[in-house]
């Protein structure tokens, strides 16, 4: 869900495509890609961002080999059509019986106020019967909005048309619900945390989001850990562990139990999934599982 990312269907913290307004990402770009082996099965693990402008540059010939060897893609979420993800946030993102201006103090209100704006929202009142959490990704998001990108640009869309073109099945590690409960099923306090960082970050978050697209685009992993995954970790811990690392386990036994069927999967999630001392890797590690990063070109 999903970085900072996800659109909804990204909620691991930010949305690492809203630097693609700001940053042209370079001809030679190597995102990083990792592979799981047995005897007869292979996993391959590619972290992407899900927003970025149409025509850039991203691939190379070691993940376009992964590819067309793998038998089927596995990404975050597949049911994410704009009519369930409509539905899905009318039924747990709104609460016009509890409006913010009941939730936040004075001060925190005014912060919410100027951060619509900025946003390029209609006002404040647009945010003030949604949830906290609701709150959050709309002021996150609508920049991008308005900037005219479309998730359906993002690397894994572009991977499942890639991969439904050739006849190969798409599959995904969570529903969109479930994806969309780790967010709405936290405690009121935890999403009031939530909406407080992001008022925080208003100004310095595309600065934030510019690093953080080049640090994926050049397959730093321990700048996407750092950008990423540590500021959540020591700003709101609680949604760390429930976006991150209570996620990151619950995918790697689901790997590694694809070791059980022969054949080879193309994985591809949020970049801050494959990042960090609480990565998929690493968790797959927990269980008897190495991944290895392919460095080749």
């Amino acid at each position: 869900m999903s970085c900072r990312g996800t659109r909804l269907q990204r909620l691991a913290a930010r949305l690492l495509a809203g630097v693609a307004l700001l940053l042209p990402l370079g001809a030679r770009a190597h995102p990083a890609l990792w592979v799981v082996k047995d005897a007869d099965t292979t996993i391959y693990l590619f972290g992407t961002v899900h927003l970025l402008p149409g025509g850039t540059p991203w691939r190379y010939p070691a993940l376009e080999r992964a590819l067309a060897s793998s038998d089927r893609l596995v990404v975050e979420i597949t049911d994410d059509s704009p009519a369930n993800i409509r539905s899905l946030v009318m039924r747990l993102g709104m609460d016009p019986a509890h409006p913010l201006s009941t939730l936040l103090s004075s001060a925190d209100y005014h912060r919410l106020e100027r951060a619509a704006r900025l946003a390029g929202l209609p006002g404040v009142g647009a945010l003030d019967a949604m949830r906290p959490w609701m709150a959050a990704l709309t002021l996150a998001m609508a920049p991008l909005a308005r900037a005219g990108l479309d998730p359906k640009q993002g690397v894994d869309h572009l991977l499942r048309r890639q991969m439904a073109a050739a006849g190969k099945p798409v599959g995904a590690l969570e529903t969109a619900e479930e994806q969309i409960r780790f967010l709405a099923d936290m405690p009121s306090a935890v999403q009031l945390d939530m909406l407080r960082q992001t008022l925080r970050e208003t100004d310095s978050s595309r600065l934030e989001f510019r690093q953080l697209l080049q640090a994926w685009d050049t397959g730093d992993v321990q700048a996407i850990a750092r950008l990423e995954n540590s500021l959540m970790k020591r700003d709101t811990p609680a949604l760390y562990q429930r976006l991150l690392v209570t996620r990151n386990a619950a995918w790697a036994r689901k790997i590694k139990a694809m070791l059980d069927t022969p054949g080879t999967v193309f994985i591809a999630v949020g970049a801050a999934h494959l990042a960090g001392p609480d990565s998929v890797q690493a968790q797959l590690h927990k269980l008897g599982v190495d991944a290895t990063r392919i460095d080749t070109p």
